[in-house]
């Protein structure tokens, strides 16, 4: 493992823009983060104002300051997650916080509305109470109390 400090790396060292999700509906999936991590679409990526369909690829979401931070990518065929059955690992996740266990419950509540489905329930757990829930289009990601 290389234990220089990464302000000595040269500048050509690739900076994460985003993190990019596969999904059938795109602008579902990207609905789901929108509303569920407060984040907004990249100018032009919005939904039609007019209610009209607007099938699109891609769609980029970012912080309010304009930061990137999650695409959702067009796929016609997506194998269903079943984590966390035995044998069927999550391959990668997201990892979010709250700061109190009356915000997981809150989040818990917004989540099932969004269309999430949850996965893994350890909000009693003392040290470290989390819920690990799925997208509408099955991706992992957990909710932590801070």
């Amino acid at each position: 493992m290389d234990a220089r400090n990464p302000a000595d790396f040269p500048p050509a060292v690739p900076q994460l823009l985003h993190t990019v999700l596969d999904a059938r509906d795109v602008r579902r999936e990207a609905e789901f983060w929108r509303m569920l991590l407060g984040l907004t679409y990249r100018p032009g990526d919005e939904a039609p104002d007019d209610g009209t369909d607007d099938v699109k690829d891609w769609l980029a979401l970012t912080h309010p300051d304009g930061r990137r931070c999650l695409a959702v990518q067009a796929v016609a065929e997506l194998p269903e997650s079943r984590w966390p059955e035995p044998g069927h690992p999550s391959v990668s996740h997201l990892d979010t916080t709250v700061p109190s266990r009356s915000a997981l419950d809150a989040v818990h509540a917004l989540v099932l509305e969004l269309g999430g489905e949850l996965r893994l329930d350890r909000s009693d757990d003392a040290e470290e109470p989390l819920r690990a829930y799925a997208s509408p289009e099955g991706h992992v990601f957990c909710v932590f109390v801070a």
